[in-house]
């Protein structure tokens, strides 16, 4: 890179307005630690505020999303660093959750990263474009990409290459009208502006994208089926916790005691709707028949 490319990099970067240095913490060392930590509260909240912004945005993405993985798609979460790894917990937790198991990671520096830093991985286009390649995306695959700057070489590849293949894309970012909003399906501006510390993006933006990831993937689950009257309805029972709530739903559900409802989820090998089903006395095959669907379901005769 020449020193006339690094310079227009360098601009580049304090033009974000998640790298810009706020007047306001100019002294920020020299505050009493209480004050202090109100201020970086109130970029938390700040942080929340930014996401109820993009409310639309995120509802709009849930909804394409869910009718391209209704076609049995994935999805796939790509990223680097902080933004990376927030990416990633989404999707692990969408398996207990929501018994949600067709989930692909693209993390710049590979899965190492999640632990340690994995210097230059974020810059890697190249290493972007082979996991989306071994990803191997398809029309009715939803891949979102996350970056705080809304740049990060890798993640932007990432997208792009996933758009090409014609899978669905969701973008989120900190800072409008960047590479990763313009090369997705589905821009989400989450614009949380300048941090308490400058261009410590693990902090405002990434509890914005944290708050988003949540409350897209929620929104899409919701949209599944996998969502009944606020309740997990399927959720795998890998405990004696989740077993015992998992008894809870099924007598709210179909109105019973919770030795019947204990008795349905064995009967049902573990499957909470099956089991509100047997519950009720009610053929298992309205469930299929429903695609799934347990409000659906039950609303047959």
């Amino acid at each position: 890179m020449t020193l006339r490319h690094r310079h227009r990099s360098a601009t580049g970067v304090r033009a974000l307005s998640t790298e810009r240095i706020s007047p306001r913490y100019s002294d920020l060392d020299l505050w009493p630690t209480a004050d202090a930590v109100a201020a970086i509260l109130e970029g938390q909240l700040a942080a929340a505020a930014a996401v109820q912004a993009a409310s639309d945005a995120i509802a709009e993405a849930a909804d394409a999303a869910a009718a391209r993985l209704r076609k049995n798609g994935r999805l796939i979460y790509c990223g680097a660093g902080t933004s990376g790894r927030l990416a990633v917990l989404d999707g692990v937790e969408l398996g207990p959750t929501y018994d949600w198991s067709r989930t692909v990671y693209a993390l710049a520096g590979g899965m190492d990263a999640m632990l340690e830093s994995v210097e230059g991985a974020e810059d890697d286009t190249a290493a972007a474009e082979a996991a989306i390649r071994k990803a191997a995306p398809a029309p009715a695959d939803v891949v979102i990409g996350v970056a705080a700057s809304g740049r990060t070489p890798f993640t932007v590849a990432a997208i792009g290459a996933a758009r090409t293949a014609g899978a669905l894309t969701i973008g989120l970012a900190s800072n409008a009208g960047t590479p990763l909003l313009s090369a997705s399906d589905h821009p989400i501006p989450l614009l949380t502006g300048p941090e308490v510390v400058a261009g410590s993006t693990r902090m405002k933006a990434g509890t914005a994208q944290k708050i988003a990831l949540n409350t897209l993937s929620t929104a899409i689950m919701l949209r599944l089926g996998r969502v009944h009257a606020g309740l997990m309805v399927e959720m795998r029972l890998s405990n004696a916790k989740l077993q015992s709530r998992a008894a809870a739903i099924v007598a709210q559900i179909a109105e019973t005691d919770r030795a019947t409802a204990e008795t349905a989820l064995t009967a049902s090998g573990g499957s909470i709707k099956r089991a509100v089903l047997i519950a009720l006395g009610r053929d298992e095959a309205a469930l299929d028949e429903a695609d799934g669907n347990l409000r659906n379901a039950l609303r047959r005769r």
